[in-house]
């Protein structure tokens, strides 16, 4: 990886009318404003469709596109949707912020009258489509044909037949949800057109695009449904143990995920085809993938199902090293970062240099006297390593600027040369740029100068995440040449 910038904005958190940034005009005034502003890279966050809590790390398939990133205008072009369907209808009350009760109230509505049209007389562009995902599709539009069936519900709390996916039960909801089964498919054939588009024209334009590949799958996945042999689950597909972290200076009581755990030793017997299948599946959509919570390779932190929070978890060896010469093998043009953050042992720093892949730099971190942070000062970096003022997990530059303790401010002052009267969010970002690190990755609210009021997510809470969103002409050709000339100054 040569040296290079990008910046981090999530697709949801693009402009738009309709109350979630889409696939369409804005994302690609966006990659023409990465360009314009000198970078090479745009990264994403995880593209699946959300559940509860929105969280796009808890998404329903490690395959399917998020139905809410279907731009809407891309369907009126082509006569799917009219007008007056889409534009006479109060998408949220907010440019600011997402309102996704709002989302999910209208946007199926609107996606049900577009695909209805659209099946009139479906093209052969569908068909090969279908024939072509029918390893995950298959399966993913019957899941959430039945979902819809029972409320919403997640499937842990559907009737045991259709729980444990008993052929007798699923044969008869085959038959009754044909016409909910196809319009889950060409949701995601909508969506795989218009990404894909997308990604050309970013690719044409010299912006390659860095996709998250989270290493745990949602317990109320089709993912778990379908391959419940693969988890650490009972007889009736409730998780044994969970994911999460333990306890540290950030979280007392740590962070319980809930994610089911992977059964390893299963896995390893087919030479961990599952994952091979899903990374490659990943690496069609992204030209550089990162591992999130790379550490779990190594070793992942066990909390009994049931706990309240994650105290009374233990570590558990992961696949190590033998698992990704597979994925070299299988993959070997594969670019992928490692998340190496949180809690890091002597074996995990061992793991990421064996893998050769770059690990992640946290400026912030390098303040924080709740934690060692010197690993993180841009003075200790190495070149094999993606440097960011934060990720979508932190508060903000300026966010954490103002509420950080004292001594960490005083700190970051001296480190780099505040004087009051300076820009924190410019110096800061400065300090990234000007690091030895090969990739310097920015947020866009870091750019923008946001407070907290743009943080995208704080960690282990519900409620009031991913909901960040920028506003119409926030980007402009000021704060793109601005960006340009410091990319430029420190040679990325």
């Amino acid at each position: 990886m040569k040296r290079s910038a990008g910046i981090l904005c999530p697709i949801f958190s693009l402009p738009s009318n309709y109350g979630i940034g889409t696939l369409g005009q804005s994302a690609y005034d966006f990659i023409d404003f990465l360009s314009d502003s000198n970078q090479t890279y745009w990264q994403i966050l995880p593209i699946g469709g959300t559940g509860y809590g929105d969280s796009p790390y808890q998404s329903f398939s490690i395959y399917a596109g998020n139905p809410y990133f279907i731009d809407l205008d891309e369907l009126i072009q082509e006569d799917l949707l009219k007008k007056e369907e889409v534009q006479t209808l109060e998408w949220g009350t907010s440019t600011s912020h997402i309102e996704y009760n709002t989302l999910y109230d209208l946007r199926f509505k609107v996606l049900k009258i577009a695909v209805k049209r659209f099946l009139n007389q479906p093209t052969k562009d569908y068909i090969d489509f279908c024939q072509k995902e029918s390893n995950w599709l298959i399966d993913y539009s019957l899941f959430m044909s039945i979902k819809q069936y029972f409320n919403g519900k997640p499937f842990l709390e559907w009737p045991i037949s259709y729980r444990l996916k008993e052929e007798g039960a699923i044969s008869y909801l085959k038959e009754e949800l044909k016409d909910e089964i196809e319009f889950w498919k060409v949701c995601q054939y909508f969506f795989f057109q218009q990404y894909f588009k997308l990604k050309d024209y970013a690719n044409s334009k010299g912006i390659q695009i860095i996709g998250d590949i989270p290493i745990y799958v949602a317990l109320d996945s089709v993912d778990v449904w379908s391959n419940p042999e693969l988890f650490q689950l009972d007889s009736m597909r409730q998780p044994i143990d969970v994911a999460g972290c333990p306890p540290d200076g950030f979280s007392a009581d740590g962070q319980l995920w809930g994610n089911p755990l992977f059964r390893w030793d299963v896995m390893e017997k087919d030479q961990y085809a599952w994952w091979i299948q899903r990374i490659k599946h990943q690496l069609r959509f992204v030209d550089v993938l990162r591992i999130d919570h790379f550490r779990g390779f190594e070793s992942y932190y066990s909390i009994p199902f049931g706990s309240k929070n994650a105290r009374h978890g233990v570590w558990e060896k992961g696949p190590g090293y033998p698992f990704f010469e597979i994925v070299k093998n299988q993959v070997p043009n594969a670019k992928i970062i490692a998340e190496d953050l949180g809690f890091l042992t002597d074996e995990v720093i061992e793991l990421v240099k064996q893998c050769g892949f770059p690990g992640m730099k946290i400026l912030q971190f390098a303040f924080d006297s709740r934690d060692t942070g010197s690993g993180y000062l841009p003075h200790m970096y190495i070149h094999n390593s993606v440097a960011y003022t934060g990720t979508h997990d932190n508060d903000t530059i300026v966010g954490w600027y103002t509420s950080c303790a004292s001594e960490d401010r005083e700190f970051a002052n001296q480190y780099l040369n505040i004087n009051s009267d300076q820009e924190i969010h410019w110096q800061m970002i400065r300090a990234v740029l000007a690091s030895v690190s090969n990739l310097a990755i920015i947020p866009i609210q870091d750019y923008l100068g946001y407070n907290s009021n743009g943080r995208i997510n704080i960690p282990s809470t519900t409620g009031n995440n991913w909901t960040w969103r920028l506003k119409q002409d926030e980007l402009n050709e000021t704060l793109s040449s601005q960006i340009a000339d410091m990319t430029r100054l420190y040679g990325r």
